[in-house]
């Protein structure tokens, strides 16, 4: 297991490397007074574009542009946001607590939900929970997401005068957060509510929850749940269980030791990515209801051409999903020893 997990992180250097190669190219695309301006954060400076275009530079070959460009980028010097009015990584350390608080409560009820759903659905094949869950899971899936989300808004917000609304806090709770005698240790809201032993500031964060985590639950528990269904149907088949099935062994011994275990491969690569869009931001969940994650940011970016931002955000969304794809290969070699062995019987 040690040396698949080497070999693995071994492999993440050319995978990066190629990444950081695809985003720098795209930024070639612009002049190098243009490609300047992502290193001005004073307007002064725009007047003397040259001299930021010699300190950077950008009128160099390619190859030691992009040597340049990742020294800038190992230092953390990632380009100014003019939205944000910081550094662009400091931007994006800003707005990751709050997609990340999502995920947390989100990804969980999508993984679990879907799973669980999934193997009763398949262990009762043709009976009434499986038609059940199927006819749910296909109307999940057809639901637009922002559609749902502007339902869910005007009924919960709109109909019930205020019941769950949109944001992160209120606006009292959020003064109370910001000011001296609240820590913020994480960013988090409902961790550093806990921590401060804030029960208002906890509840008020997990009401403004609601909304945004049904609209992500809701779509993708449905696809987690399908696939679920559909590889949980397919262990199911195979001659091990039927063996199990032969030697007398319990139905719930059959499905929970013989054919989940093997049926979870394809949902945990289904999970790891969704875990990974989650914290990387989901624009439309985000913009609909006003919750100020990098999805919220990277859509602000690009509505004001703030192209260093927007650049910043794709090279983290590509990281997030790269180590997100190192601890699904890990998983995969946990659940099932071939994959570690490189596919050879032992």
């Amino acid at each position: 297991m040690r040396a698949y997990i080497i070999r693995r992180l071994i492999l993440l250097i050319p995978v990066m490397f190629g990444v950081s190669l695809l985003i720098f190219g795209v930024v070639q695309f612009f002049s190098p007074v243009q490609r300047a301006t992502l290193y001005v954060s004073d307007p002064r400076q725009l007047a003397h574009l040259d001299e930021v275009v010699d300190k950077y530079g950008l009128n160099d070959p390619f190859w030691e542009q992009y040597g340049t460009w990742l020294n800038q980028l190992f230092h953390g010097n990632l380009g100014w946001s003019k939205i944000v009015a910081a550094p662009v990584g400091e931007a994006i350390l800003k707005f990751l607590p709050t997609s990340l608080e999502l995920a947390l409560f989100a990804a969980p009820l999508i993984i679990i939900g879907g799973i669980f759903l999934g193997s009763k659905a398949a262990a009762n094949k043709d009976k009434a929970i499986d038609h059940v869950s199927r006819v749910g899971a296909i109307i999940g899936w057809s639901l637009p997401t922002f559609w749902l989300g502007l339902v869910l808004l005007m009924v919960f917000y709109g109909y019930f005068r205020g019941l769950l609304p949109p944001e992160r806090l209120s606006t009292e709770m959020n003064l109370l957060v910001n000011s001296d005698s609240f820590h913020q240790y994480t960013h988090l809201h409902t961790v550093d509510a806990i921590l401060n032993g804030n029960l208002r500031v906890l509840g008020d964060s997990l009401r403004h929850l609601v909304l945004p985590v049904i609209t992500l639950t809701v779509v993708n528990l449905a696809f987690v749940m399908r696939l679920m269904r559909s590889s949980m149907l397919e262990s199911l088949g195979k001659g091990y269980v039927l063996t199990a099935r032969a030697k007398g062994l319990d139905e719930r011994t059959v499905v929970n030791k013989h054919a989940r275990r093997n049926a979870l491969i394809p949902v945990l690569t289904i999970s790891g990515y969704l875990f990974a869009a989650i914290v990387s931001g989901v624009v439309i969940t985000e913009t609909i209801f006003n919750f100020k994650g990098l999805g919220w940011l990277a859509w602000q970016s690009a509505v004001h051409l703030d192209i260093p931002t927007v650049l910043g955000f794709a090279l983290f969304t590509a990281t997030v999903f790269v180590l997100a794809n190192l601890v699904v290969d890990l998983l995969y070699a946990r659940i099932d020893p071939r994959v570690r062995l490189g596919g050879r019987a032992k």
